[in-house]
């Protein structure tokens, strides 16, 4: 299943790469209510070099449909990396997997920050997959589901962070 989404910041390129780099910025994003509970945050590099980030999170179940939850458990552990490679004609790429720990869903994808008329857009592209043949459509649904509404907890905590800047 393809999964977009699309996150903007009234900030410029350079200053969103700056947060999205910032330990301190995800731990903060991944300890959110509406994003989770963070347990494990790494961060590696910076914006001139590339950069890359490592979140831990431990998700409510009610994020998924109630006929998958038996198939998960209680919560939802999830694990997101992120690579992004130093800045190039104003604009940063990479590329993200987003993993749900015992359960075979996955997301693999493209990363893109780039800089609009009032501000920087920032795209989340890819595939979710799950390797559960007769159940693979309804987890990928809720899997993609679960990552989209998790990323906009992320939007609105980056946007709450750079107003405070």
């Amino acid at each position: 299943m393809h999964l977009t989404v699309e996150q903007t910041y009234p900030a410029d390129v350079s200053a969103v790469a700056a947060m999205l780099s910032d330990a301190e910025f995800v731990r903060w994003r991944g300890g959110r209510a509406d994003a989770g509970a963070a347990s494990q945050v790494d961060v590696t590099g910076d914006p001139a070099s590339g950069f890359t980030v490592s979140l831990r999170r431990t998700l409510p179940t009610d994020l998924i449909p109630a006929q998958v939850r038996q198939l998960v458990g209680d919560h939802l552990e999830v694990r997101q990396a992120e690579a992004w490679e130093p800045e190039r004609a104003g604009r940063h790429v990479g590329t993200v997997a987003v993993e749900i720990a015992g359960a075979p869903v996955r997301m693999t994808g493209s990363l893109r920050l780039e800089p609009t008329a009032d501000g920087t857009h920032v795209v989340y592209d890819g595939e979710v997959k799950a390797s559960l043949p007769l159940f693979s459509s309804t987890v990928e649904e809720a899997a993609a589901g679960a990552v989209r509404r998790t990323l906009e907890a992320e939007e609105r905590a980056g946007r709450e962070w750079l107003s405070q800047a």
